[in-house]
């Protein structure tokens, strides 16, 4: 299992890393304190350039999804669904749902992070509802 996809930016290779190891790190200005997702070379709030990176719960509320019924890559067979959620720690992240979850979806509803492996051989994160 690789650490990270090949199609990563220059500032996301921890991103990645800490996905590979299943506990996400996001950066944190080192200035302002703004977390930031996704990584970025400086601070959208006060530009300042140095960041920290920190571990987040993985936690948050859906704020919206799409549900795919076309299949664009091999490896996301449809149907498939992204969902827009807003982390506890305050970033919104986009990223999948679990297929047996799209059922129970809507604005609002809590979901928890979790990480598979991707048929392309590196891991990935993922939400489910969380109860």
């Amino acid at each position: 299992m690789s650490a990270h996809p090949t199609y990563f930016s220059p500032y996301d290779e921890t991103y990645w890393a800490s996905v590979a190891e299943g506990a996400t790190r996001i950066q944190k200005c080192s200035e302002c304190a703004t977390l930031r997702y996704p990584a970025a070379a400086c601070c959208p709030k006060c530009l300042g350039v140095e960041a920290d990176w920190v571990p987040i719960r993985g936690r948050g509320t859906v704020l919206s999804w799409t549900t795919l019924h076309r299949q664009y890559l091999p490896a996301y067979p449809a149907p498939s669904t992204i969902v827009v959620v807003r982390l506890e720690e305050g970033p919104i992240m986009i990223s999948n749902i679990a297929e047996a979850d799209r059922k129970f979806l809507k604005i609002g509803v809590p979901v928890e992070m979790t990480y598979f492996d991707h048929p392309d051989g590196y891991r990935l994160s993922r939400f489910v509802i969380s109860g």
